[in-house]
C-alpha cells in the first residue's frame, strides 16, 4: 500500500474559480456496505453453524449401543408393562398394542441413497407397507427418498434431526431436535408426521426415568412415541440365518419389529428381507404401519405451506451450507498454498536482494540534492524534521513548502534561521500540489521527497541517491521505519514495516515492478519527473501511482535498505484506520488507472503482469477472505477436531516468526517486539481486513474519499547539527519557468498517466515571488 504522507484538507469550502481536485471532493458516506458484509458474515455464521450442527453434531452410533437404563421409579406401571405405542402427553398415559397376528415393520436411520432404494423394491415386490422413522438430516440430503417412501404408501415418522439421545438433552435441544427433523419432513414429502422413535430406545421395560421426561416432553408437543417389541438386531451384522430368527415371533401376538434401511452396511437387512417377507406371509402374517397396525386412522397429514415452505428453506441451507463448505475448503487449500508460496518467495528474494546489493551500483554519486518537504499543519515534527536534514552528510537544499497549514508550521520553519533551508507558502492545495511546487523550485537533477513527519539519518539522503549511478534509475525507495514503537500498537507497526512492506520491496526490487515509493522516504530524477508529467492528484496514493507512471514510463526503480528514515506511526486504532483506509483506496485507484500495464511489454508489463498481479492477489482477494477465514476457524474448533485447527494455525504462526527473525535480521533489528505477533493475529489483522473490505466497497461503489490527515504526537527527535555548513543554492527562477514549461507540456501531451499532475497555478505563483 501507499506509504504517503497524508492529505491535507483545506479548512474553508474553496471558490468555484480556484476549484479543487475531484478526488477531494468529500461526498455522502457509505454504510450500506457494511450492512451488506454484515450480512453475509452473520448468513455464513448461520449456514455454518447449521452445517456444523447437523453433520459434526450427528450421532451415528447403532441404537443398540445405548447405555443400560437408570431409575425407573417415575415411570407408570401401564407404560412400563404396556404397548410400545405411547400417548405421553396426556394426562393419564396411553399405551396401544398391534392386533394379533399383525407385524408393524419399522425401518430407522435412513434415508440411504444405497440401502433405501432396495428396502422400497423388496416391500413393493412383496406388497408390504412398512414405517420409515428418518433422520432429519439424512432427509434434508435425500428428500427424494421420502418422497418415494410416502408416495408408494409407506408411513413416515422421525428419529431426530441428528440422531440424538433425547433423555441426555436439555428440554431447549430436544426441542430443537424435533422441530428441525419435522421441517426436514414437510419440506422433502410436503407431510408432517406425528410419530416419533427416540433414538436407543428399545421396549417398554428399557424405559427409565430420564426417558420418560423426554417421552413426556414429547408428548406434551403432540408427538406419539413409538418403542419396539422385536429387535431384528441387524446393526450388529449378525449374518442373514440370526436376522431372520430374530424377527419371526414366536407367538400370535402383534410385534412392531425394529430394521435399520441406514447406519452402515445393511447388505444382510436386504437380504434377510427377502427370506423374511415371504416366509412370515405364508405364515398367516399380516404386515402393516404403525398406525394400521393398532387400529388408529393415519396421523401424518399434509404440511402446511408455512412449514413446507420452511423445510425447503432447512433443505436448500443445508445444501448451500455443503457447497460453501466445499468452496471453503478449497479456498483454505489454495489460501495455505499461496500464503506459503509467498513466504518461500519473498524470503528467498530477500536472500538474493542481500547479495545482488553488495555490488556497488557503480562510481559514488556525490551530485548536490534537492529535498523537498511537503507540509500541512505539521507543527509537532516539522521542525526534528528539517534539522536532521540539515545534519545530512550530503550536500542538500531543503525547500519546505507549507500548504496552508493554520498550526503555525511555517512559523517554525523560517524561525529556525538555517542556511540551505527555503520555505515556500502556498495556499492549501493538497500534498500533489505542495510537492509540484516543491520540485519547480528544486535547483538540482536529484530530487528527495520527505514527509514533514519524518526524521532522516546523516547518511540517509548519501545512501538514498547512490543507486542513480545506474542511468536507468528513475526512483529509489528508502528504508522507513517506524519511530513511535512503542506499546503493543506501535510494535504490530513495526513489525509490518520490517516483516511485510520491506519484504515486500526487496521481492519487487529483484522483480522490477516497484509498486510504491513511499512518500515518507523516496528519491526521483528529476528526468524522470518531467517525463511523466509530475505528481498526479488523481489519487489518493499520489506515490504508488507516480511510482507506478515510472515504471510504465521504463524507469528502473529500486531500493536501498541502507537509507533509513524514522516516521510516527498513527497511535490509536481509529488513526491507524484513516491512515490505511487512504493507503489502501488510493493503491486500488492507482491500480485502476494504470491497468493498461497488464498487456504491455517491457517494463510497463513486468509491473502489470508481476506488480499489479501481486497487490490484487496478496494485498486485495486474500484479505477479502480474511473474515470468511476466520469464521471458518471458529466453525473447526467447535465442529471439527480443535487440535487439527490449532496445529494449522501454530504451523502458520511458526512460519510467520520465521519470516520475521529472517526479516529483523536483515534490517539489524532487535528481534524482541516479535513476541508480540501471536496477538497481532486477533486485532490488527481484522482491522486490516476491514480496511481493505472498505476500501474494495467504496471502489465499487464509486465513491470519494476526502484527504485525512494524521494526527501528530511529537515524538521524533533531529540527530545533532552539521558541523560543515551546507551550501545554499541559487535562486531557481529559470528552473522554475522550465519545469512548468515542461510540465504543461506533459500534461497537453497527456504522457503515461493520462493526468498531469502539477498545479499551473502554485507553480506560477511560485516563480512570481522568486522574481520578486
Amino acid at each position: 500500500m501507499s506509504r504517503s504522507h497524508r492529505r491535507k484538507p483545506a479548512r474553508r469550502r474553496p471558490s468555484p474559480e480556484r476549484g479543487r481536485p475531484a478526488a477531494t471532493r468529500r461526498e455522502a458516506p457509505l454504510r450500506t456496505h457494511w450492512l451488506l458484509l454484515c450480512t453475509l458474515v452473520l448468513t455464513l455464521t448461520a449456514a455454518l453453524l447449521l452445517q456444523g450442527y447437523s453433520h459434526h453434531m450427528l450421532n451415528d452410533a447403532a441404537d443398540g449401543t445405548a447405555a443400560a437404563p437408570g431409575p425407573a421409579a417415575a415411570v407408570p406401571a401401564a407404560v412400563a408393562h404396556g404397548g410400545p405405542v405411547v400417548d405421553a402427553g396426556a394426562a393419564h398415559p396411553r399405551t396401544a398394542q398391534p392386533a394379533a397376528r399383525t407385524i408393524a415393520l419399522t425401518f430407522d436411520d435412513g434415508p440411504d441413497p444405497r440401502w433405501t432404494p432396495q428396502v422400497l423394491d423388496i416391500l413393493r415386490r412383496n406388497h408390504v407397507h412398512a414405517t420409515f422413522f428418518v433422520v432429519g438430516t439424512l432427509a434434508a440430503q435425500h428428500p427424494d427418498l421420502v418422497r418415494r417412501i410416502v408416495a408408494e404408501g409407506h408411513q413416515v415418522g422421525i428419529h431426530t434431526f441428528t440422531h440424538a439421545e433425547l433423555s441426555t438433552l436439555p428440554p431447549w435441544r430436544q426441542s430443537l431436535e424435533l422441530r428441525e427433523a419435522q421441517l426436514a419432513v414437510a419440506g422433502a414429502a410436503g407431510v408432517t408426521t406425528p410419530l416419533l422413535r427416540p433414538p436407543y430406545s428399545s421396549g417398554n421395560d428399557a424405559v427409565d426415568d430420564a426417558a420418560w421426561d423426554s417421552m413426556r416432553r414429547a408428548g406434551q408437543q403432540g408427538y406419539l412415541t413409538v418403542l419396539t417389541t422385536r429387535d431384528s438386531e441387524d446393526w450388529q451384522r449378525p449374518g442373514v440365518a440370526k436376522i431372520v430368527a430374530n424377527s419371526t415371533p414366536h407367538d400370535a401376538a402383534g410385534q412392531v419389529l425394529l430394521m435399520h434401511d441406514a447406519g452402515g452396511d445393511r447388505s444382510q437387512t436386504v437380504a434377510a428381507l427377502r427370506v423374511l417377507l415371504p416366509e412370515l406371509k405364508a405364515d398367516g402374517y399380516r404386515f402393516a404401519t404403525v398406525s394400521a397396525a393398532v387400529g388408529m386412522a393415519d396421523p401424518v397429514r399434509d404440511a402446511g405451506i408455512g412449514d413446507h415452505w420452511q423445510g425447503l428453506g432447512l433443505i436448500y441451507l443445508l445444501r448451500g451450507g455443503n457447497l460453501v463448505l466445499s468452496a471453503l475448503d478449497w479456498l483454505m487449500v489454495v489460501a495455505g498454498a499461496l500464503s506459503l508460496l509467498r513466504a518461500v518467495t519473498v524470503l528467498v528474494a530477500a536472500r538474493r536482494h542481500r547479495r545482488a546489493r553488495r555490488v556497488p551500483w557503480g562510481p559514488p554519486v556525490t551530485a548536490p540534492v534537492s529535498v523537498v518537504v511537503p507540509a500541512y499543519n505539521e507543527s509537532a515534527g516539522i521542525e526534528a524534521a528539517v534539522r536532521s536534514l540539515a545534519a545530512s552528510d550530503h550536500p542538500v537544499e531543503i525547500i519546505v513548502v507549507d500548504d496552508g497549514s493554520t498550526d503555525g508550521t511555517a512559523d517554525l520553519v523560517a524561525a529556525l534561521g538555517r542556511p540551505g533551508v527555503r520555505l515556500i507558502r502556498q495556499a492549501n492545495g493538497g500534498k500533489p500540489s505542495a510537492l509540484n511546487t516543491g520540485i519547480a523550485a528544486a535547483s538540482h537533477d536529484l530530487v528527495v521527497m520527505v514527509d514533514g513527519d519524518t526524521v532522516f539519518e546523516p547518511d540517509t539522503v548519501r545512501m538514498l541517491i547512490q543507486p542513480f549511478a545506474d542511468p536507468r534509475v528513475g526512483a529509489v525507495s528508502g528504508n522507513a521505519k517506524v519511530a513511535n514503537r512503542g506499546g503493543l500498537l506501535g510494535r504490530w507497526q513495526h513489525i509490518e514495516y520490517v516483516v511485510g512492506f520491506n519484504l515486500d520491496r526487496r521481492l519487487f526490487d529483484l522483480a522490477e515492478c516497484m509498486p510504491t515509493v513511499p512518500g515518507a522516504v523516496g528519491a526521483f530524477r528529476r528526468e524522470a519527473l518531467r517525463r511523466v508529467g509530475g505528481v498526479s492528484d488523481s489519487t489518493l496514493a499520489e506515490d504508488t501511482d507516480l511510482t507506478m507512471a515510472l515504471c510504465r514510463d521504463g524507469w528502473r526503480v529500486v531500493y536501498e535498505e541502507s537509507a533509513i528514515a524514522w516516521t510516527e506511526a498513527p497511535a490509536s486504532l481509529g488513526a491507524l484506520w484513516k491512515q490505511r483506509y487512504r493507503w489502501c483506496y488510493g493503491t486500488l485507484q492507482a491500480m485502476w488507472k494504470h491497468r493498461g500495464a497488464l498487456v504491455r511489454r517491457g517494463p510497463a508489463g513486468r509491473l502489470g503482469r508481476r506488480g499489479l498481479g501481486y497487490l490484487l492477489l496478496f494485498q486485495t482477494l486474500l484479505p477479502l477472505l480474511g473474515p470468511v477465514v476466520d469464521v471458518f476457524a471458529v466453525y473447526g474448533l467447535v465442529f471439527l477436531q480443535p487440535t487439527r485447527v490449532i496445529a494449522v494455525w501454530l504451523a502458520f504462526l511458526l512460519l510467520q516468526l520465521t519470516m520475521g527473525r529472517y526479516a529483523f535480521r536483515l534490517d539489524g533489528e532487535r528481534t524482541g517486539p516479535l513476541w508480540s505477533l501471536p496477538l497481532q493475529q486477533f486485532v490488527y489483522r481484522q482491522l486490516m481486513y476491514l480496511v481493505v473490505v472498505q476500501s474494495v466497497f467504496t471502489a465499487l461503489a464509486g465513491s470519494r474519499l476526502r484527504w485525512q490527515r494524521m494526527e501528530r504526537y511529537g515524538s521524533l527527535q533531529a540527530p545533532p547539527s552539521p558541523t560543515a555548513p551546507v551550501p545554499t543554492p541559487a535562486a531557481p527562477t529559470a528552473l522554475a519557468d522550465a519545469w512548468l514549461a515542461e510540465a504543461q507540456a506533459a500534461h497537453a501531451n497527456d504522457t503515461v498517466m493520462n493526468a498531469g499532475s502539477y498545479n499551473a497555478h502554485s507553480l506560477g505563483s511560485y516563480r512570481e515571488s522568486w522574481q520578486r
